[in-house]
């Protein structure tokens, strides 16, 4: 699979000087960049930085304003996707591109020249069999993608992007919905390929351990320009934390004591099926009190979305009760619950959480629309949205043109930034927090966890839900570790160890007695 042609350590991508201004922002301010063969290439960055742009630029989404793109030393005009894949890059966008109900292989061929109008499954399978074993994937071809997990989905976009012959792979955010173990399988494969003199990888992330732990060389972006260029092993956490934000950064905050007050949710026996039809929920039953943070710890898949989306009215329980404040509100939909004064921050902020099309205005208004102090039998109030937009972009530190852009031109810690307003503001007395800083840069995730300490000091009543265990461990003051839609215990933060919380996320149910 190695090419003879080129040789580890030489640069085959290079951009100099490239500049893109959008409205309002410029994107990349003069960028120089390389890439070369047998590397993996770490570009680092708050949400907002620019990353996204130059790759994007790069595999010829979109197209600079200045600046000059070079493959194997020869400049390129980049104007479509077309052109950076017949050059031999390919790129694995951090939003899925898969189509669910066609199957593995249909995916990777699909739009393919190589296909054919009437594609030779059988020598396509053979294919992409080889390219599986090559680096260590192990799909089922004949599958559907709504049947993989996440980390099979992530193997299907890079097994998409091989199948096209990319010796130049662009990753947006590979690991950022893995679980660990999918992570560790998933980085396995990336160091397979640089030994195919494939590594050309520039590997887009806000994991400071992954960065540290796989790649070769660093370039950081802050506000669209280069603000370091080093070598990993030159790096810690708390020195690429300080180049990305601008100032020291704390990784794991002080665990802050609120007086626990009266119990806002209580959850008895709650049960619920996934997507599937099959049982992802089994009789859960807990309460998270006034001044509180209740956090699930588990790996993605074994119950948490499917509890999520039921205390937020967006699934219905098959058994169990939910209450807040002893309203009984298990057969409730999603307004009735906000009115009780649920806030709901969902995983899923593009296609949950927000709508893209919308202004910003509009998409604070969806929490709003039903308060008479916003609008009058269904005239809203123009004025008053607005000026709560405006507030809540100062206050948050949005970064954005103005509240009249669209919630998708938005980069992905600022969007999480509107749906964290617009939820907090309402001031409510249960906030359910779906993984709230998935995703997030470090300066990000720091903002968003202060906000959530900040709300229940406030005597806030707040339900996490992470796959972070270290943010768990530090938010929290009482953790359940959840395995196969069961609790394995409840456990104070106080007598809470990571191993023994580790090892419940496994599946092995707490020997002492639960509080």
């Amino acid at each position: 699979m190695s090419n003879p042609s080129v040789k580890r350590g030489d640069i085959v991508l290079e951009a100099r000087g490239i500049t893109k201004r959008f409205p309002g922002v410029v994107a990349n301010d003069r960028i120089d960049f390389e890439i070369r063969a047998g590397e993996i290439h770490a570009i680092l960055g708050e949400n907002g930085a620019g990353k996204t742009t130059l790759m994007k630029i790069l595999f010829g989404l979109i197209q600079p304003d200045e600046g000059e793109i070079y493959v194997h030393g020869q400049k390129v005009a980049l104007h479509s996707p077309l052109d950076a894949i017949h050059l031999g890059i390919g790129m694995v966008h951090q939003n899925r591109k898969l189509i669910p109900a066609h199957t593995v292989i249909e995916n990777i061929i699909l739009g393919h020249p190589k296909a054919g109008s009437v594609p030779d499954l059988t020598k396509t399978r053979g294919e992409i069999a080889e390219l599986c074993d090559r680096y260590g994937f192990k799909i089922d071809l004949k599958a559907k993608v709504w049947q993989l997990s996440e980390g099979e989905k992530q193997a299907v976009e890079i097994l998409k992007t091989l199948y096209r012959g990319a010796r130049i792979l662009i990753l947006d955010e590979p690991t950022s919905a893995l679980a660990p173990p999918e992570t560790k399988k998933l980085l396995e494969s990336i160091r397979i390929m640089t030994g195919d003199d494939l590594a050309l990888v520039p590997f887009i992330t806000h994991k400071l351990p992954i960065v540290l732990a796989i790649s070769e060389r660093v370039t950081v972006l802050r506000r669209g320009k280069v603000t370091a260029r080093l070598r990993t092993t030159e790096a810690t956490e708390n020195s690429l934390a300080r180049e990305m934000v601008g100032r020291e950064v704390i990784f794991r905050l002080d665990h802050v004591e609120v007086e626990r007050g009266r119990p806002i949710l209580e959850v008895e026996g709650l049960s619920a099926l996934n997507d599937k039809g099959v049982p992802a929920l089994k009789g859960v039953s807990f309460s998270v009190h006034e001044g509180e943070v209740f956090g699930i710890a588990g790996v993605s898949g074994n119950g948490q979305q499917v509890l999520a989306e039921v205390l937020a009215g967006m699934r219905k329980a098959t058994a169990g009760r939910v209450r807040i404040d002893g309203i009984d509100i298990t057969r409730s939909g999603c307004l009735e619950r906000w009115k009780h004064g649920m806030g709901y921050i969902p995983s899923d902020r593009i296609d949950t959480g927000s709508i893209g099309a919308y202004s910003l205005v509009d998409n604070v208004l969806l929490n709003y629309y039903f308060d008479g102090a916003f609008s009058n039998w269904g005239i809203v109030d123009s004025r008053k949205t607005r000026k709560l937009t405006e507030d809540l972009i100062s206050e948050f530190g949005i970064a954005t043109p103005g509240p009249e852009t669209a919630a998708r031109s938005l980069s992905g810690g600022n969007l999480q930034k509107l749906i964290l307003a617009r939820v907090l503001s309402r001031k409510p007395r249960l906030i359910i927090a779906n993984l709230p800083t998935q995703g997030l840069d470090v300066g990000a995730t720091e903002f968003v966890q202060n906000k959530l300490l900040e709300a229940k000091r406030q005597h806030a009543a707040i339900l996490l839900i992470s796959e972070d265990l270290d943010e768990v461990l530090s938010l929290s003051d009482r953790v359940a570790p959840i395995y196969e839609g069961e609790f394995m215990g409840v456990v104070p933060i106080k007598d809470a160890r990571i191993e023994d919380i580790g090892a419940m996320m496994a599946g092995m149910r707490q020997k002492v007695a639960q509080p």
